[in-house]
């Protein structure tokens, strides 16, 4: 992967600056080639890691006025010879800069080719190459955080370890299996089984933060539902803290879904506002009705809104028997007013769902819902600071298919096998773990992943 490289790192438009970024041995010298001095230098003769002042020329015609800077391999982020040239933001400038690097040699960069040289050159695992796309596509301020925890390598540090500690236990399986006559110190098939049921424990403990990290990463579908007028509309604003929806004393003006994306502590949550679940006559307002079933089918969790000043309906009862195997909040709604609803009742059909008493026109009870939301998501936040969390499916396909094939060792070693039927299970969990870090994974997936990236990254 010696060949040169070239890409346009920053985005389409207008701006300041602009940024060529170049990689590969003999990066250097070619775009020394085209660089020109005030004193005539050469790029080589200033320091490495330092801004140098020029302009880029093609047939002695300046293209631009230019900095640049060089970083010699392995000390780059490639692990190779890179350069950036810094150009005026102007698209035309750009291109002009990266067109004639072209024609002097260099190839144009494949999507991800950069961070993909910095995996094959050893500098980055596979997941960390991952989190640095998971990194700019980030939507919120938490989602951020974890992709700069396992780009530091956080989650590898965990893996790695499981991978050291299955290589260890193969290689005394392999003792006993080689020498069982020797006098050697070895493990008791006890002691493997044990071993075996910690790690199976870790490995699926990882398994289950992948629900809390696939919303920290993509986002929580989040739909409001409750019949007519019983502040649905009011509660999407209040999370909005804009006046999106249209609210009236009048049951059914929400005729239609209306999504909004939100970040609710940190977390992009997009809220759907749904029509008013009812037995109703008008053509809309039953188009509607069903468009909100749809949804609410589609959604991770459900935010029933109910009103505290009312007994119970038969619209409500109705609702409770829908959302009784999803994840879902209760907001009793109205508690300003006289209260007539029979929550105990509403509790026995929802045992475990989660209650929130508010009042929305009074700004009363949001702290708490937002609270209820995050901790449906965030399983807990010592899980993310230590960087034990999965965040790509990739990554938790693999995890879980490590925690079935040590499962499946543990009952091969209950049913009595021999040990060498063990390891077989033993190497599949090897190989699975190495799927997320980059230890065992083909070309195919190397290329799938990396195909993803912006180009320039």
């Amino acid at each position: 992967m010696s060949h040169i490289v070239s890409a346009i790192a920053t985005s389409p438009g207008e701006s300041a600056i602009g940024i060529i970024r170049l990689s590969g041995e003999g990066a250097i010298e070619l775009v020394s080639s085209i660089f020109s001095t005030p004193s005539k230098r050469k790029l080589t003769y200033f320091n490495e890691r330092t801004m140098a002042y020029g302009h880029i020329v093609k047939d002695e015609m300046i293209l631009d006025e230019v900095m640049v800077a060089y970083f010699k391999g392995p000390r780059s982020y490639t692990k190779e010879d890179m350069v950036e040239i810094y150009t005026h933001g102007s698209y035309i400038a750009l291109r002009e800069v990266q067109n004639h690097l072209i024609t002097v040699g260099a190839s144009p960069a494949e999507p991800g080719e950069f961070t993909k040289r910095a995996f094959l050159n050893g500098r980055i695992d596979l997941s960390q190459a991952e989190a640095v796309m998971d990194l700019i596509s980030s939507k919120t301020k938490k989602g951020f955080e974890v992709a700069i925890d396992q780009l530091e390598g956080n989650l590898s540090i965990v893996l790695n370890k499981k991978i050291e500690e299955l290589t260890d236990l193969m290689a005394q399986i392999e003792v006993i299996i080689d020498y069982p006559d020797e006098d050697v110190e070895i493990i008791s098939r006890e002691n493997i089984f044990k071993s075996l049921g910690e790690m199976k424990k870790d490995i699926n403990e990882l398994a289950t933060t992948y629900e809390s990290g696939k919303v920290i990463k993509d986002g929580l579908n989040l739909v409001i539902i409750g019949r007519p007028n019983v502040g649905k509309s009011s509660l999407l604003n209040a999370l909005l803290k804009e006046s999106r929806a249209i609210v009236t004393h009048i049951a059914g003006t929400t005729r239609d879904v209306i999504e909004e994306v939100a970040n609710i502590r940190g977390i992009p949550v997009r809220l759907v506002d749904t029509a008013g679940i009812r037995e109703t006559d008008d053509m809309i307002e039953k188009m509607g009705v069903e468009k909100t079933k749809q949804f609410f089918n589609r959604s991770d969790m459900a935010i029933l809104v109910l009103n505290a000043s009312e007994e119970l309906a038969i619209e409500d009862e109705q609702i409770l028997e829908v959302v009784k195997d999803k994840k879902v909040i209760v907001l009793v709604n109205k508690i300003d007013l006289e209260r007539k609803l029979d929550l105990e009742m509403v509790k026995s059909h929802l045992p475990g769902a989660k209650f929130v008493e508010a009042s929305i026109m009074n700004d009363v009870g949001l702290n708490e819902l937002e609270d209820a939301i995050e901790s449906h998501i965030i399983s807990g936040e010592v899980a993310m600071k230590s960087g034990r969390i999965l965040t790509n499916a990739r990554h938790y396909e693999a995890v879980v298919k490590a925690g079935n094939s040590i499962k499946a060792a543990m009952e091969t070693m209950e049913s009595g096998m021999p040990l060498d039927v063990i390891e077989v299970d033993l190497i599949n969990a090897y190989n699975a773990i190495g799927e997320v870090v980059g230890k065992s994974v083909n070309e195919d997936v190397i290329a799938r992943i990396f195909e993803k990236f912006c180009l320039g990254k």
